[in-house]
C-alpha cells in the first residue's frame, strides 16, 4: 500500500504507508543542544531575538551565531543562551503581574506645563509680529 496524495509527484513516488523497518532506539545526546541567539544592531540598541541554532558548547554556539546571524545585517553585539536556561511564565500565572492599578505617577499628565508652553508660543508670535527678536 502506498501513500495517495493530492500531489501527483508524491503518489508517483510510491512511498509505503507503513515503514517495514523496526524503529531503532536513539542514542543519548545524539543531537547538539539548542541555543537562542540575540543580536544588537547598534550601540545602545536593545538586543533582539535573531533565531536558534544547535551547537555542542557555548564557544561554538557563539561562532556559529556570528556566522549565521551577524554576517548579513549590521551587528555590534551578539549573545547566545541555552534554550533550556530560559524561564517563562505561562498565562495561568498572569495574577503575578497584577499590582497596584493606580500608577498616575508614571504619566506625564501630572505635570501642568501646557499653559506655560502656550503662553511662551504666544509671546514668540507677538515678538515676531512686532519685529522684536
Amino acid at each position: 500500500m502506498t501513500i495517495q496524495s493530492l500531489d501527483p509527484r508524491i503518489t508517483r513516488a510510491g512511498i509505503p504507508t507503513e515503514d517495514s523497518r523496526p524503529l531503532e532506539p536513539k542514542e543519548d545526546l545524539d543531537q547538539f543542544e539548542t541555543w537562542e541567539v540575540f543580536h544588537q544592531q547598534k550601540r545602545g540598541g536593545h538586543p533582539e531575538h535573531a533565531g536558534s541554532l544547535h551547537a555542542p558548547n557555548a564557544q561554538l554556539a557563539l561562532v556559529m551565531a556570528k556566522e549565521q546571524y551577524a554576517r548579513r545585517f549590521k551587528c555590534v553585539g551578539i549573545w547566545v543562551v541555552r534554550t533550556a536556561d530560559i524561564l517563562t511564565l505561562s498565562t495561568e500565572d498572569e495574577d503575578i503581574f497584577v499590582t497596584n492599578s493606580e500608577k498616575k505617577y508614571r504619566d506625564a499628565g501630572g505635570y501642568r506645563v501646557g499653559n506655560r508652553v502656550s503662553a511662551f508660543k504666544q509671546q514668540q508670535a507677538q515678538a515676531n509680529a512686532e519685529g522684536t527678536p
